[in-house]
Parts: C-alpha cells; sequence; structure tokens
C-alpha cells in the first residue's frame, strides 16, 4: 500500500533516494493513478503535512487506545480523508497547481467540521434515530456530496457515477419495472441510511480504513523509507539476474517482495519498475513486454501476504473471520500467480534467446541481507503475531512500532564503530522491542535500551526525525484514496441494504448455476472485469461480492473461496484493457502503448486465470475444509502442471518453439486439469504426458543432428 514517490515538497533523506524520488515524479508527471496532485510548496505544503501528521497521530492513537466510539472514529476518519483531499487534489488539471484555492481550503475545513458532528452530538443521533432532525438531514446530505466531489478528484468519474445510479435507483427504483423495483423510500429515509448511521458511508469498508488498513499502509510507508525496497532489489538481482532472462525474473521476484508490505499493484509498478522496466530493456526485452511483466508482477501484491490489498481486510471484516484465515487462503493462489508470471518470463527468454546480466555485475544477496536483516523483523514479528491469534489491528501497531525502533536503531548504530560493541546496541534494541510487545523478556534492560537509542537517534539526527516524519506524513497521503473509496462504496451497500437489490442478481446466477456451475463463474468473472474497466479494486470486491458471492455459496462454493474468487478477478481487471491502470502506469516508465501494455500483461497473466477456478473445484488449493498435507501437494502439483501447460500453449515455445498444431493438446491438458473430477485429472494427465514426451523427442531429435555436427 505504498506510494511511489514521497509527499510532494518533502526531500528524501539521501541522494540514492531522492534519485528514485525523482524519477517517479517523472513518473508520475505522465501516469497519476489518483488524480492530479497539487505541488505544494511553502506554508501550503507546511499546512498540508501538519494536517497529514494529524491525521497519522490520530489513527495511531485510536488503533493504541480507542479513546472514540466506533461511529465517531469513522466519522472523524471520514473528515481527514475529505479535508486532505481537497487540500491536494484540484477541482480540474487545469487549475493551479501550485496554490491551494480559497474554495478548497473552504470546503477542506467544512468537510472536516462535518466529519465531527457525529463525534459532538452522538447520544442526540442514538435517541433519534429513525427520525432525523432538518439539521441531521442537511448535515447528512452535505457530507454525501463532498464525498462525490472528493471521490471525482481522486477517483475519476467512473465509481461516482456507478454509486450515483445506484443512489438513484434508492430514490427513484418504484418507479421501474417490477422485477427490480422496490416499494419506494423517503429522502429522509435515505439519508439517514447512507450518512447517519453504520450501513452507508460510515459502514464496514469505512471501519476497516479507519483502523486495519491506515496501519497497515502506515507499516508500509516506514518499511518504504527505511530502505526496503533497496533490499528487495538487491536480493532479487542477486538470486536471478544471472538466469536466462534474469532482468525479467528479477521484475517478477523484486515485485513479489514489495508485495509483502505494498496492496497497491500501480504503486509497485511506479516504484519497482523505475528499476526493473529500464533493465529489461537495456537486455534485449521489448518495451511492451518489459512494462507487461513489471504490470502483471506488481498487481499480484494485492493477494501476496502478510501485507494484502485492502480488500482483504474488507473480506476479514464481512465475513467475520480472523485476518489469519484470509492469509492462509491466499498463500497458494498468490504463489501460484508469481510462478505464472516467472514461468512466462522463462519462456519468452528462451524463444528470444535472452540472456542474464553477467554475474560479476549481480550483488551478492546474502551480503545485502546481512547489512539490511533488521528491515526483515518487522514482517517477521508481524506473519508471527497474525498466525498467533493476535489481531490485525495490535499485529500492525506492533509491526509499526517496531519499524520506528529500528529506523532510530540503525541511526545509532551507524555511529558505532567497533562491530562487537554495534552487535550489543543490536541485542539491547531488541530486548527493548520485545518489552514493547509485551514479551516480558528482561523488562528493565529493554526499557532502557529502548530509551537510550530514541534519546541517542535523536540526538542530533535531523535526518532520522525526517525519516520518521516524511513516513508519517507520506502515509496518510497514500491513505487518501483507499478510503475515499471505502466510503463512497457505503452508498452502494447502504442502498443495496435499503432495498434489497441484490437478490435479484443473485436469483439470475442461482439460476444460470442450476444449469452450470461453470457457466455461473464465467459470469462471475465477466461482471468483475467489467465492473474493473472504471473502478478500483475495493468497490469492485464489494459490488461483486454482495452480489455474486451469496448466490456461489448457494450454489455450493465455500464462502471465502466465493470472495477470493471475486477478489482475484477484481484484481485482474487491472491488467485488463480498455482501462488497465497497472498497464498505464508502466506505460509511462517503458514509454510505449498503455493497450499493446495491456494485452501482453493480460496474455502473461492468462496462466493465473485459471487458479480460482481450480480453487472452486477443489477448494483444497485455498486450504479449507478437512484439508490434508499430501491432498494439498497433489491440488498444488496439478495446478502447476496446468499453468506450465497454459504458458507452453500461449507462449508457443517450451523446449523448442511450438506450432500452433502443438499448442493444441497442451492447452486442452490444462483445461482438463482445471476440474476437480477424476476423469477429468486423468485426462489431462495423459494428454500433459504425451505433450511432454512428444516435445522431448522432439528436443532430442534436434539436439542429435548438432551433437554429430
Amino acid at each position: 500500500m505504498t506510494s511511489p514517490h514521497a509527499l510532494p515538497g518533502l526531500a528524501p533523506e539521501s541522494s540514492d533516494r531522492a534519485g528514485r524520488a525523482d524519477h517517479a515524479d517523472g513518473a508520475a508527471e505522465e501516469f497519476n493513478e489518483h488524480g492530479t496532485q497539487r505541488k505544494l510548496g511553502g506554508w501550503a505544503l507546511k499546512t498540508f503535512t501538519a494536517i497529514c501528521l494529524a491525521f497519522s497521530t490520530y489513527q495511531l492513537v485510536v488503533a493504541a487506545f480507542h479513546p472514540l466510539s466506533s461511529l465517531a472514529t469513522r466519522s472523524l476518519h471520514v473528515g481527514f480523508l475529505l479535508a486532505l483531499t481537497f487540500l491536494l487534489y484540484p477541482w480540474s488539471k487545469h487549475g493551479k497547481l501550485n496554490r491551494i484555492a480559497p474554495l478548497d481550503a473552504v470546503l477542506a475545513l467544512v468537510s472536516f467540521t462535518l466529519g465531527t458532528y457525529h463525534w459532538v452530538f452522538e447520544a442526540d443521533l442514538i435517541q433519534r434515530s429513525g427520525d432525523p432532525s432538518t439539521t441531521d438531514l442537511v448535515v447528512g446530505a452535505a457530507l454525501v456530496v463532498l464525498l462525490f466531489e472528493a471521490a471525482r478528484r481522486i477517483l475519476g468519474l467512473a465509481l461516482p457515477l456507478v454509486c450515483a445510479s445506484f443512489l438513484a435507483y434508492g430514490f427513484f427504483g418504484q418507479y421501474l419495472p417490477e422485477v427490480v423495483a422496490h416499494r419506494g423510500y423517503g429522502f429522509d429515509q435515505i439519508v439517514n441510511q447512507l450518512a447517519l448511521g453504520t450501513e452507508g458511508i460510515f459502514g464496514i469498508p469505512t471501519l476497516v480504513s479507519a483502523t486495519y488498513i491506515f496501519l497497515f499502509i502506515l507499516f508500509g510507508a516506514f518499511l518504504e523509507h527505511a530502505g526496503m525496497i533497496h533490499l528487495f532489489n538487491s536480493l532479487a538481482l542477486g538470486l536471478v539476474g544471472h538466469a536466462k532472462g534474469g532482468p525479467a525474473k528479477v521484475a517478477v521476484i523484486s515485485s513479489g517482495f514489495m508485495g509483502t508490505i505494498s496492496g497497491s499493484g500501480v504503486a509497485n509498478v511506479l516504484t519497482v519498475g523505475q528499476f526493473t522496466i529500464p533493465l529489461m530493456k537495456r537486455f534485449g526485452y521489448s518495451s511492451v513486454f518489459a512494462g507487461a511483466v513489471e504490470a502483471t508482477s506488481s498487481m499480484g501484491g494485492q493477494i501476496m501476504p502478510p501485507v494484502m490489498g485492502a480488500v482483504a481486510f474488507i473480506m476479514a471484516e464481512t465475513l467475520n473471520v480472523p485476518y489469519a484465515e484470509i492469509v492462509k487462503a491466499a498463500v497458494i493462489p498468490a504463489l501460484l500467480y508469481y510462478f505464472t508470471a516467472f514461468w512466462m518470463v522463462h519462456l519468452e527468454a528462451g524463444r528470444k534467446g535472452l540472456f542474464g546480466l553477467p554475474k560479476d555485475q549481480c550483488p551478492n544477496p546474502w551480503r545485502a541481507l546481512k547489512e539490511n536483516w533488521y528491515l526483515v523483523l518487522p514482517l517477521a514479528v508481524l506473519v508471527y503475531m497474525l498466525f498467533h491469534g493476535f489481531t490485525p489491528m495490535f499485529s500492525g501497531m506492533m509491526g509499526l512500532a517496531l519499524t520506528a525502533i529500528l529506523i532510530l536503531g540503525a541511526a545509532v548504530a551507524a555511529r558505532i564503530s567497533h562491530q562487537a560493541f554495534r552487535y550489543v546496541f543490536w541485542l539491547a534494541c531488541g530486548l527493548g522491542a520485545a518489552t514493547f510487545i509485551e514479551w516480558g523478556i528482561v523488562p528493565v534492560l529493554g526499557t532502557i535500551a529502548l530509551l537510550v537509542a530514541v534519546v541517542i537517534g535523536l540526538k542530533g539526527g535531523g535526518k532520522t526525525l525526517h525519516t520518521l516524519k516524511l513516513s508519517l506524513a507520506d502515509g496518510a497521503r497514500q491513505a487518501l484514496p483507499v478510503g475515499v473509496a471505502c466510503a463512497i462504496v457505503g452508498v452502494i451497500i447502504g442502498v443495496l441494504t435499503l432495498t434489497g437489490a441484490a437478490s435479484s442478481f443473485a436469483g439470475f446466477i442461482l439460476h444460470v448455476g442450476e444449469q452450470s456451475l461453470f457457466l455461473s463463474l464465467v459470469l462471475t468473472m465477466i461482471v468483475c472485469l467489467i465492473l474493473g474497466m472504471g473502478i478500483p479494486t475495493i468497490p469492485n470486491y464489494i459490488i461483486t461480492s454482495s452480489i455474486a458471492a451469496p448466490a456461489l455459496l448457494k450454489l455450493g462454493v465455500p464462502l471465502i473461496v466465493s470472495h477470493m474468487f471475486v477478489f482475484y478477478f477484481g484484481i485482474m481487471a487491472d491488467l485488463t484493457p480498455p482501462v488497465a491502470l497497472a498497464a498505464f502506469a508502466a506505460a509511462s516508465i517503458a514509454k510505449d502503448s498503455p493497450m499493446k501494455i495491456g494485452f501482453k500483461a493480460t496474455q502473461i497473466a492468462i496462466a493465473g486465470f485459471v487458479v480460482p477456478y481450480m480453487a472452486v473445484y477443489d477448494p483444497l488449493l485455498m486450504l479449507q475444509g478437512d484439508w490434508t498435507v499430501l491432498g494439498v501437494a497433489y491440488i498444488v502439483a496439478k495446478a502447476l502442471l496446468a499453468i506450465g501447460l497454459w504458458g507452453a500453449a500461449a507462449v508457443g515455445y517450451l523446449w523448442q518453439p511450438l506450432s500452433w498444431p502443438a499448442r493444441l493438446p497442451a492447452a486442452l491438458g490444462a483445461g482438463f486439469l482445471v476440474a476437480a473430477a477424476p476423469i477429468t485429472d486423468d485426462i489431462g494427465f495423459v494428454l500433459a504426458a504425451a505433450f511432454l514426451a512428444w516435445q522431448a523427442l522432439r528436443r532430442r531429435g534436434q539436439s542429435a543432428p548438432a551433437a554429430a555436427g
């Protein structure tokens, strides 16, 4: 969930990072995922930064102490989101971008003031619940209007128009044909539903944004500013940079690593892609393929544990299951997704005869890990806590605290010349961190070590302070598009809840499913891809899961699997043209057509399209039901074989180029392996064995004359 570049106007902490930020800013001038941003300076920048810091501080206080009720927490969160959005995003991209327009300053102030209404008048709102006063209706209506305008500025027209159509249905749906009509609702009922309770814009998505999502965004921002991206790139280069097609494999692995701390695919493209796309082009890959590899690899970050996309947290809250259950269900599909990208890159490199970097130009991955090992600790602690019963909020808070301690510790350790003393200091820091996380290890020594680290780190540590400040401010800015999207989709949820409209489409899917579950899945996939043409993954998931997932559940698909199916194809929508945000982001760096990159990215990811279908037919792939290690190993092996066959058929290469007739048995074998029936498995294995044996004989036949010659 991290950003491609630092907060506008705030200088990064090192020349290396400054260079990366400059590159990212250049890319952002050509592609902006979330609207046109102002480039602030002077007092405007200081004011904006101060509000960002206040927002982050508020969220940390909420996470640590829970001082407010749930509704007040959500309303203040939305107030901060709207205020910062109006300050950072202008009315249009043609306005003056170096200052804050007076009207936008007024809108920001009004938005935040309205956001405090539910806090100040909470008792009154509870007493007159369902019977709002005129003031309640004015405040509620104003909040909805301001939210639509903020969403237009930051997310574009598509999502507000979709939400407006649902809102219009709420007002005028009684005049529609009987099949889709409702009984009719008054203005007061709709405003009360959308803006005065927890069924609309202050619903579950906003709750999740105000708790889990913000913390994990902040966590990713801290790790990014601590140097995690450099570590990921060094590890990827050292591990696979010298292999066949090494630069593209570096993109896949580096983006996969980045996905562990960032749930934003487009942000991943604009960070990792600054390094990987030019590297791929330099070693012979076309600009289209280079951009497509990075777009495909980066989008997988949304399903890559432990820090998945915001949808994962919303899913956990919606299904009322521990976040660890969502992570468990996502692990194997995420790894298969990245195996798909890696395999397609390998085949493309073989088809084009592309080689890797000279080994002496690749960094030593173990040395990079030795020098920056402490950056891995927060991720390790986060994973441990998530899988040992701690809540995502507490886990995220502790991971964030540990990252801040390590940033301070790194500043201190850099000033300790003797290696032995440095090890002692890191041990003391570890004890302090463990104490802070309530592990109870040597409390007195740990607390003293932590205090010493903070004091020494702050003494003359302007650079360290700047890193912490930049991380807090950047995290708040990165939360804006996610938070605004979570709030405005509350309009859809509120209308669907009030009118019960979701049952009509669900009934249609059920009717289709009576004839064929496969057709129901295809229909759901198409809806996800179509919605993804104009709206982000979060509203895409919420709309489709509200409508289609319950129908899939009634057709026998397990609850988490049905939601993961929707989630997965909501992500794939960002790769598929015509509106492929990840492809547009990659195009700004690769300097080529976004449409060509989008179509190529779809081809690279095509083998990954089979993974959610396999999970529906055999939920063991998502570790659902009474699974065993042997059963999971079988389904994973089958999935790997299916992906391998799909890849060979799509690229037209295995050990040598494949003609179109040769691709047919590979595609058929993969298709049969997707289904879970024993007969289809048997047919798929026979076709796969025949295809592989045929290609092995061809390879031997081609190599024999070469050896004789």
